[in-house]
């Protein structure tokens, strides 16, 4: 057992002292995690990879349980990623109304992409996939936001690598199809 493990399992154990003994040792892994998933925000987002780690971090000592490291940094990403998906609904609820002032339709620029209604999409694809699939949508949370290898989800969901390359193939034709072209 590594060192991240016996602290989780301290740490679900109540010890007091082990979150602040977690942090440094899955800090850096986590920092990596969370810039893969703000290179994909637009670039005047308010929060960075630091500030996502430390609120994801917060998330996580709700006193959950962690059956080991691949569950803590699957819990991470799934903490992150709904941390991104809280603050594109924020924004999206101001972009449609909030405090905007009205505009006529010839003062307006030509649209441009919108990566907050991308990320709900797919958010909201996820949510579908799981109720149709939960291994599934596991299984994409594992490989997509977690950052794992095929074998490393495999092993997390306790299934060979041939079935997890199989459910991957199923599971991104599936979200491929839900969220239609681009």
């Amino acid at each position: 057992m590594d060192d991240v493990s016996e602290v989780l399992d301290a740490l679900g154990a109540g010890d007091p002292q082990a979150a602040g003994r977690l942090l440094p040792l899955v800090y850096d892994e986590l920092r990596k995690l969370a810039a893969a998933r703000m290179a994909a925000e637009r670039p005047d987002h308010t929060l960075d990879a630091t500030g996502l780690v430390h609120e994801a971090y917060l998330r996580l000592l709700g006193g959950q349980r962690f059956a080991g490291r691949a569950h803590f940094f699957a819990a991470a990403a799934e903490a992150m990623r709904r941390i991104l998906v809280e603050a594109a609904r924020r924004r999206a609820t101001l972009k449609r109304g909030g405090a905007a002032a009205r505009v006529h339709l010839d003062e307006v620029a030509s649209p441009t992409a919108d990566p907050d209604g991308q990320l709900l999409a797919v958010h909201e694809a996820l949510d579908e996939l799981a109720a149709a699939d939960p291994e599934a949508a596991t299984l994409v949370k594992l490989r997509f936001f977690a950052g794992l290898t095929a074998p490393e989800a495999a092993d997390a969901l306790g299934m060979s690598v041939r079935s997890a390359h199989d459910l991957w193939a199923y599971a991104r034709s599936w979200l491929r199809r839900e969220l239609g072209p681009g």
